[in-house]
């Protein structure tokens, strides 16, 4: 089989297009290198996902956390600390355990019936798990930052006559990103990273379609050699964290863009302990 037609046969398998079996022999350059790259797609889908949900939980969780009223922040430091206290690992398996206890018929609800058999699917259930993970982690870097914001900023917006959801959405939400961005980008190469774990962790892979290291085991444990397949992974892992760092350092760049000598250098600093 030539390699252009395993790309024709592979590339979209983990969605579900292509060859519905994987290859039993031969497992070659071209088809280690398709597989896995295909598998990347489901990194990807989590990663997004997570993140752009997850970043609207964390603002609403960080205000509650800094907020003045018991209600609203003994609940959001419970929060942070349960999904902050907890492997990663540990929350996909409970999820996923939990998740398979519902009735497979669905639940009642005012003479309605809810279906539940798709949570335990890992498209639905470990993306709810990757959403909390994150929203718990970043809602912690956005409090630091909040807390941080110039009390001079706030005092010059009140003598403006801004006050209430326009002085946050003008003066403290941006000063909060600005101020918070460098962790957060650290926070979104962690996640990407993290999502790795997802079928290694309880969520069954439907049909073999998993993400690029579930490929990349499968070639490793029937060539007996994992010195291919995963640094194939590893190689798309680093052009798709290059990217995510060019992303976020335009983003630090218009965050940035009213102050002296701005730069669109964001620095990622490896996280030896989480």
């Amino acid at each position: 089989m030539s390699c252009v037609q395993t790309i024709q046969d592979y590339a979209l398998r983990s969605i579900g297009y292509g060859e519905r079996l994987l290859p039993r022999e031969g497992y070659d350059l071209c088809q280690q290198a398709v597989l896995i790259g295909s598998g990347l797609i489901w990194n990807l889908y989590f990663a997004v996902l997570a993140l752009s949900v997850g970043f609207f939980i964390a603002t609403g969780v960080a205000l509650a956390k800094a907020s003045a009223n018991p209600w609203l922040r003994k609940p959001a430091n419970a929060f942070i600390f349960v999904f902050r206290g907890s492997p990663l690992f540990i929350q996909f398996f409970i999820a996923y355990e939990s998740l398979v206890l519902l009735p497979r018929a669905g639940i009642d609800v005012l003479g309605m019936t809810i279906q539940t058999s798709w949570l335990t699917r890992a498209w639905a259930g470990a993306l709810i798990v990757l959403i909390l993970n994150t929203a718990a982690y970043s809602a912690q870097i956005f409090h630091g930052a909040l807390m941080s914001v110039p009390k001079g900023e706030v005092e010059a917006a009140d003598a403006y006559g801004l006050t209430g959801w326009k002085r946050f959405r003008r003066i403290v939400w941006p000063t909060m990103l600005r101020l918070a961005w460098p962790s957060y980008t650290n926070e979104a190469i962690f996640l990407f990273h993290a999502t790795t774990l997802v079928y290694f962790s309880g969520f069954p892979a439907f049909q073999q379609k998993g993400d690029a290291l579930y490929y990349a085991s499968y070639f490793a444990d029937r060539t007996f050699n994992p010195f291919v397949a995963y640094p194939i992974a590893a190689a798309y892992f680093i052009a798709a964290t290059l990217a995510l760092i060019w992303l976020f350092g335009r983003v630090n760049k218009r965050l940035n863009r009213h102050l002296p000598g701005a730069t669109s250098r964001v620095r990622y600093r490896p996280q030896l302990m989480r």
